[in-house]
């Protein structure tokens, strides 16, 4: 694989192209300034607008989120696994039909695997931009967003309407439903029974891994965070290790998985047959399976990674709290 190639199937976090009218909320009123990304695969942007930057999936789609201070992601729940890492910032995770069920506030590092089936959303409490970086369940993210009845209701009044097809219409722009296209249905109090409530005691431990215990844990071998024998024990359709520097060597290694790499610190030499390059925090670099490569940290200090793998297990295969 020439270096070209290689380039080709990294997207560097300078070059991410945003999307600020990706989901139904993005006139809503402490919404209106989220930036939304999609970096591999299809992700579950309801705008015509968003850009893709790799379009192959490999099983699991890789998405971010980039939101200034005080600025927050309505409630909604996906039918399949929905992963977060804190890449900037400091966020709060919120969850539940009104969003007073749980919270947990997550720091650089920090990963959040949201159990299935859950209203979540999420907002940046730090005093700078922030980014979370996102691993979405099955080749297409479980087939779009379920949000609450009252996030529907409250963009309808600023103008945004989402259609059956789950396509967005902004009226700002002289948009419509298109004949034929119903607007989309606004959960029952018979379906809204069943999303969960879990409480944030039932959710942190089964479900928050954090940024220094992984550093701890991966001091002599990669760190499996999601996984069925992991720190946070699923199995999604993917598997989530975390690597810090003496997780690992400078041999080189291949798998027949695909495999997605997505540095938090540090910078970290990739190394193949026909080239190398480095990977700074923030890009994200699919390795197509069977080809022999190298990771190592590039510079001298602190240096993390989280390494994504596709599994055999079904999409929606993953835990759902009690």
């Amino acid at each position: 694989m020439t270096p070209d190639q290689m380039e080709a199937r990294i997207v560097r976090y300078g070059d991410l192209k945003p999307c600020k009218t990706a989901f139904i909320d993005a006139h809503t009123p402490g919404s209106d300034q989220k930036e939304n990304f999609t970096i591999i695969g299809c992700g579950v942007s309801e705008s015509a607008d968003q850009h893709v930057h790799i379009t192959e999936t490999p099983g699991f789609n890789i998405g971010a989120a980039g939101q200034p201070p005080k600025c927050r992601n309505s409630l909604h729940s996906h039918r399949t696994a929905e992963v977060f890492f804190v890449l900037k910032g400091r966020w709060r995770f919120f969850w539940g039909r009104w969003g007073t069920a749980g919270e947990v506030v997550l720091e650089e590092g920090d990963i959040f695997n949201i159990p299935t089936g859950i209203f979540r959303g999420f907002e940046n409490i730090g005093t700078d931009y922030g980014m979370i970086m996102a691993i979405l369940g099955g080749d297409d993210a479980g087939g779009g967003v379920i949000w609450a009845p009252q996030v529907i209701e409250d963009a309808r009044d600023h103008g945004l309407v989402l259609g059956k097809n789950g396509k967005l219409y902004d009226s700002k722009q002289g948009q419509s439903l298109p004949e034929g296209v119903a607007p989309m249905p606004l959960l029952t109090e018979a379906q809204l029974k069943d999303f969960p409530e879990p409480t944030t005691a039932q959710v942190i431990p089964e479900y928050v891994a954090r940024y220094w215990d992984m550093m701890a844990l991966s001091d002599h071998q990669p760190c499996k965070v999601i996984a069925s024998e992991g720190l946070l024990r699923d199995r999604p359709g993917f598997e989530v290790e975390f690597l810090s520097r003496n997780s690992i060597t400078a041999a080189s290694y291949s798998t027949e998985r695909h495999e997605v790499l997505m540095p938090v610190r540090g910078y970290w030499r990739l190394s193949w047959q026909g080239g190398s390059t480095v990977l700074n925090p923030g890009d994200t670099a699919a390795i197509p399976p069977n080809l022999a490569h190298s990771l190592a940290p590039a510079m001298t200090g602190e240096a993390s990674l989280y390494r994504i793998r596709n599994t055999d297990d079904p999409a929606g295969l993953t835990r759902r709290v009690p």
